[in-house]
């Protein structure tokens, strides 16, 4: 009985050995990948960051006293000049006040000019004079205080620009501070954002700036940094930096969300791939180049990599490629170096430095 036991357990173990050998001779199915050529392009890095664009001059615009509306002289949306009238309060009793003070301002200059006659033969005293030219002035400040209120009453443009949508109606009472419309000057306008302290070096002013807004998805807005912040931010270690963009169509509006792109140093000539080429793991970011490429099927090589910040869906190497080589960019999760490979490109999406971003 113990040597049928010892027979049968024998020849499992055997049984175990020959599958394990049969199942290790057997060669890995190659993974399908898609691959790229590495080639040379001009690549010029790119500082990036996010702002909020701004008026050079916006305001919402509100009358110091309170009133009833008398008219009303704009539309929502017009374009307005400086100093043009846009809305008028009730300004009747102070106009007749007006009236009435500068009826005293000019009876008080009619007895100064009969006392400087006068005084010529001795009529008048000096006292009478100096008395006579003092109410004539106060006369006159009190027309001048009556004409700032009643011009109070009157709400002018003040710089040019465009009115937003008009929030008050025609006799509606208004309380001083209250807001009638905002007036945004559009062009230029300004974009405001930050960068890191590192980054002083790469600005200056004068510098060229683009810049993409989702409202109009693969257009690019050009300008320029126009100021610095005097100051870094002491809690984020980042420096205010604001550029100037021509916006003749006022296409841009102030508190659109911005994507700011600035061109740093001298182009260079370097290998790019796509940037899903590129895998990261916890000693560098890699890369697998095929070899022994022959009919479709290679090898993979894993290759360690130094690069640029990439741009768009583009990646810079500065080292571990070379121009010509065959680098996998999709289908590399299960790869290992020495994996046997097989090439299909029938479905390569195309990588760009700047792609546009359409909303589906």
């Amino acid at each position: 009985m113990a040597v049928l036991f010892g027979g049968l357990y024998g020849f499992q173990a055997f049984k175990g050995i020959m599958i394990a050998k049969a199942i290790g001779a057997m060669a890995n199915p190659p993974q399908t990948i898609s691959t790229a050529t590495a080639a040379t392009a001009p690549w010029r890095s790119n500082l990036t960051a996010v702002g909020s664009l701004r008026a050079v001059n916006g305001a919402d615009l509100a009358l110091q006293v309170s009133g009833i509306v008398q008219s009303i002289q704009f539309n929502s949306g017009d374009p307005v000049e400086a100093g043009q009238p846009l809305l008028q309060l009730v300004a009747t009793d102070d106009a007749a006040k007006l009236q009435s003070l500068q009826a005293t301002a000019e009876n008080a200059a009619i007895v100064v000019k009969r006392d400087e006659e006068q005084i010529k033969f001795n009529a008048v005293s000096q006292a009478t004079l100096d008395s006579d030219r003092a109410n004539l002035k106060n006369a006159q400040a009190l027309v001048a205080q009556q004409k700032a209120v009643v011009e109070q009453k009157t709400l002018k443009a003040p710089f040019a620009g465009r009115l937003g949508i008009r929030a008050v109606d025609l006799g509606q009472y208004l309380s001083a501070g209250t807001t009638i419309v905002t007036l945004q000057s559009l062009d230029p306008i300004f974009v405001d954002f930050y960068l890191p302290q590192q980054s002083l070096a790469d600005i200056r002013i004068g510098q060229d700036v683009g810049i993409s807004v989702d409202a109009f998805p693969g257009e690019r807005f050009s300008g320029q940094i126009s100021a610095i912040n005097a100051k870094v931010d002491s809690t984020s270690r980042n420096v205010q930096v604001r550029a100037t963009l021509h916006n003749e169509k006022a296409r841009l509006l102030p508190g659109m969300f911005a994507k700011v792109e600035i061109g740093i140093g001298q182009p260079e000539q370097l290998v790019t791939l796509p940037l899903t080429a590129v895998v990261s793991n916890p000693y560098g970011d890699l890369v697998y180049v095929v070899d022994d490429l022959k009919d479709g099927q290679g090898k993979a090589r894993q290759m360690f990599i130094k690069s640029k910040p990439a741009k768009g869906d583009r990646i810079a190497i500065t080292d571990g490629v070379k121009p010509g080589e065959t680098v996998v960019i999709a289908g590399q999760i299960k790869l290992r170096n020495g994996s046997p490979v097989k090439v299909d490109n029938s479905h390569v999406p195309v990588a760009e430095a700047a792609p546009d971003v359409v909303d589906q």
